[in-house]
């Protein structure tokens, strides 16, 4: 069952602890002053980042055995001294604190829409090209808004990938699918990327990012579709044994199995509104985290959905789908590391101008008082693509006051800012966004060799950050 069955596991090992909710519990957190954190907390956190950048690039062997190890020792690297220099209870606070709002849910969440839309398998005879690619690009982006980035890309990566069996130059292809489908298509609704989830559950109306981002999306969108469809065409003409085509009559014959998991994606969505929507009321507090009802509800109708996907789809299918659990394995260890070391970089930032990194936040509010928008725009993706960018919108949804009436009226470029910093950026390094690392994965295991974590940024920066540049120009100056 791997991280469906694990995250279950979890999810009712959690539930021994559930307390009615008492305000003195919070005082769990107070053991620390964020405007007092040195940046040096900030080291195992950028020992992680740089692990993942380079050791599968100067010990690629060690990194595909002991990656685990390695995310094992950064966390110990901030909890050990954490624990020293605030205490044992303080430590386990924070971890506890990251792993129920933050870490469990959203790899749950994943293990879900990587469960789901693993079943669905995209047969037929699909022959790629210019064309081809580019139509599956598109759609992908469009899908990418309705089922979320990661439920877009686990469904259409695979037979992507399918249809240029055979071909040298691949490479490009999945980069411009991280770029599109991973990331930037998922800016039009809430369910598309988690930052803007996180919005919409601190009250930004459910279509605001539909009317607000839809100019920057088809924008930057468009441009890349365009560029992309330019780049294939030029390696396309440069492969020297592109596999024979399939006859005529059967080029264009598509077959969907597993349908049964369409539902199911639903179901998804489904969870995640009713989250959102259904206010009990009733709480419960964990070691200090407040816990509501609905989201309990919320992650366990999400663990059923992904075993009933695994009960009713055909193991052939999963098969045939090339199916397997190693990617969101990966992802869930990297990033259980990624949120524990992260811990003290957000807090230093939530202290706003009184913490370490006062000259950074600073940026963002000009001598009247008001919001540098194009501050708020690059400050937030430029964090985005490093860190986690759902509490990196939330850091800076905050620094713009958090209101979200005034957000989405006086401030809505503010807002917009940082809604489309957030999500595009995300597509700058491998682990701006989740979805991008899971791609990656599953296409080095099905061989393509995918550029290194500074090689990918040199494709990002080359196509992305002229479009970010544009819009930054035309909307936020």
């Amino acid at each position: 069952m791997g991280v469906t069955g694990r995250a279950m596991a979890v999810a009712a090992a959690s539930g021994l602890f559930l307390i009615p909710w008492s305000p003195a519990h919070a005082a769990a957190s107070a053991g620390y002053a964020a405007a007092d954190l040195s940046p040096l907390w900030g080291v195992p956190f950028a020992g992680m980042l740089l692990s993942i950048a380079l050791m599968p690039l100067l010990a690629n062997r060690f990194w595909h055995h002991h990656y685990g190890k390695v995310a094992l020792f950064w966390a110990l690297a901030f909890i050990v001294p954490f624990a020293i220099a605030y205490g044992p209870s303080v430590t386990a606070h924070e971890l506890v604190h990251a792993a129920l709002s933050e870490y469990i849910p959203f790899i749950i969440l994943l293990g879900a829409l990587f469960t789901v839309s693993g079943g669905i398998l995209v047969a037929g005879h699909i022959h790629g090209g210019p064309g081809t690619n580019t139509l599956i690009l598109a759609l992908g982006t469009v899908m990418a808004s309705f089922i979320g980035t990661t439920g877009a890309s686990m469904v259409l990566i695979r037979p992507l990938l399918r249809a240029n069996e055979g071909r040298k130059h691949v490479v490009h292809t999945v980069v411009f699918f991280i770029f599109l489908v991973s990331n930037i298509g998922g800016a039009l609704t809430p369910l598309g990327d988690p930052p803007l989830f996180l919005g919409f559950l601190k009250g930004v109306s459910f279509f605001w990012t539909t009317t607000h981002l839809f100019t920057d999306t088809v924008l930057v969108a468009g441009i890349l579709l365009v560029a992309y469809f330019l780049l294939e065409l030029y390696f396309y003409r440069r492969e020297t044994n592109l596999p024979a085509r399939p006859d005529p009559s059967d080029e264009t014959r598509i077959d969907i199995r597993g349908l049964q998991n369409v539902p199911l994606l639903f179901a998804i969505i489904g969870a995640i509104l009713l989250s959102a929507l259904w206010k009990p009321g009733i709480s419960f507090d964990i070691y200090g985290t407040r816990v509501e009802l609905q989201w309990i509800v919320r992650d366990v109708l999400l663990i059923v959905i992904a075993l009933i996907s695994v009960a009713i789809t055909p193991r052939l299918v999963r098969e045939r789908n090339g199916f397997d659990w190693e990617p969101i394995l990966e992802v869930g260890k990297l990033f259980a590391a990624i949120f524990a070391t992260i811990i003290p970089v957000i807090a230093i930032l939530k202290a706003g101008s009184n913490g370490a990194f006062a000259p950074l936040v600073d940026l963002v509010t000009g001598p009247d008082g008001k919001p540098v928008n194009i501050a708020y725009f690059w400050l937030t993706g430029g964090l985005s693509a490093f860190l986690d960018n759902a509490p990196t919108y939330l850091v800076f949804f905050n620094l713009a006051g958090g209101d979200p009436h005034r957000l989405m009226g006086s401030l809505a470029v503010t807002l917009e800012a940082i809604s489309a910093g957030a999500v595009f950026m995300g597509a700058m390094t491998y682990i701006g966004n989740a979805p991008n690392f899971m791609v990656v994965s599953i296409a080095r295991h099905r061989g393509v060799k995918m550029p290194s974590f500074f090689g990918y940024m040199v494709w990002s920066s080359i196509f992305l950050l002229p479009c970010f540049a544009l819009i930054s120009w035309l909307y936020f100056v």
